[in-house]
């Protein structure tokens, strides 16, 4: 049998933010299981200790949350870390508060509930571009 090589892919480093701690802890397992290493913030003022202590390809970042609005998290971790490829998640259908996000260094936004593939998929597509930076 021909057994090709493949060196195995690191796993992107992910951090979610999100004040709906059910909501991120199902999502952290499930995409811990899929070759994410994944830390989760459930306020603003978390994911920016977490960010001090460590390095992320991708940030998923929920848009509406108790202690600091998305954006302003948005606006903080483009300063701290400028590399950073930030995914905006929306529940709220405010398409234009995701795309205030965009234009203030947002990759993209995505409408909760989403699919986790789909999910998955943007993650993914954000860390190549990532890569290409």
């Amino acid at each position: 049998m021909d057994e090709t090589k493949t060196k195995p892919t690191p796993p992107i480093r992910l951090l979610l933010v999100d004040d709906e701690v059910g909501y991120v802890n199902v999502l952290a397992n499930r995409l811990s299981r899929r070759n994410f290493q994944v830390d989760k913030a459930t306020s603003g003022a978390k994911a920016l200790q977490i960010l001090r202590q460590k390095k992320f390809d991708v940030a998923v970042l929920d848009l509406k949350m108790e202690d600091m609005d998305g954006i302003q998290i948005l606006k903080i971790l483009k300063k701290m870390a400028p590399e950073l490829v930030v995914i905006m998640l929306t529940g709220h259908g405010s398409a234009e508060a995701a795309q205030e996000g965009i234009s203030q260094g947002a990759y993209d936004y995505l409408t909760k509930p989403c699919e986790l593939d789909k999910l998955i998929e943007k993650i993914q597509e954000a860390y190549h571009h990532h890569l290409k930076d």
